[in-house]
């Protein structure tokens, strides 16, 4: 059963003031100016609200974990844009020493790809959920039957490559506009932020990349990492590499546990 729809805060304004600019057009015609200024700033508090990733008035989008996984000590690692066969599977062999699960937000046509690698992940303890069939840089700018196309082609192709189907979507860049939250709620996704990221894709410097996500580290954060499209440091390594065993080992002196999203809910 597809999760119900519950429009955000902005969309339940937006639906008013256009009814209301509606019948204020009807009932005083010469008012059509104001209603139509109404409309186009209401079009940009939507826009603005699309461009801000941790942002909620367009729908439910988790930015923390659940108060009872964070009473539980809990946090979750995700890591995006992969599987990428050069740097993946070091990240699962950090992960691994450290006994710390994450959740990959996976490209589709990655999947797709390097089927093995994320079947591996799956396999070693870890979810693989919906960073969207391509990661477009237009995703943003799409309408409704495109987003359910390009979510429903990577959701298809990572349960039947998994065995699981995904729970949570992330967008990418996390940019998204009024029509993605519907199309979410009939594929049964919840979407997915993060509580803090180091832009480790064109962050080169690995101590400024843990020390930004492991600032006020705390029980419920989401931190955002990328497999994928990797920054690299004057070595030639991806950043994720030598960023991730420190903060792992910042989790640990904090008595924090990484864990999936998906775990998180139990």
């Amino acid at each position: 059963m597809p999760r119900r729809w519950r429009p955000g805060a902005l969309i339940h304004l937006s639906a008013a003031l256009h009814a209301a600019a509606a019948a204020g057009v009807v009932l005083r015609p010469d008012s059509w100016p104001w209603a139509a200024g109404a409309l186009v700033a209401n079009h940009g508090l939507l826009t603005a609200a699309g461009l801000l990733p941790r942002c909620g008035l367009l729908g439910t989008n988790w930015t923390r974990l659940p108060d009872a996984a964070a009473a539980r000590g809990e946090l979750a690692l995700t890591i995006d844009d992969g599987p990428d066969p050069e740097i993946t599977p070091r990240v699962l062999d950090l992960l691994d020493a450290h006994g710390a699960r994450a959740t990959f937000f996976a490209i589709g046509r990655q999947v797709r790809h390097h089927p093995a690698l994320a079947r591996e992940i799956v396999a070693r303890g870890h979810a693989v959920e919906n960073h969207s069939e391509h990661h477009l840089k237009t995703f943003s700018l799409r309408g409704p039957r495109w987003l359910a196309r390009e979510i429903a082609t990577a959701q298809e192709t990572i349960a039947q490559t998994c065995g699981r189907k995904p729970c949570f979507f992330r967008a990418p860049a996390g940019l998204r506009n009024p029509f993605l939250e519907p199309v979410l709620a009939q594929l049964d996704l919840q979407l997915a932020s993060w509580t803090r990221r180091a832009y480790d894709t064109r962050n080169s410097d690995a101590e400024f990349v843990v020390r930004r996500l492991s600032d006020s580290l705390a029980a419920g954060d989401i931190l955002l990492l990328h497999d994928g499209n990797a920054a690299r440091t004057t070595s030639g390594r991806a950043v994720i590499l030598d960023a991730l065993p420190r903060l792992l080992e910042r989790c640990a002196g904090a008595g924090l546990t990484p864990v999936t999203l998906a775990a998180a809910l139990a």
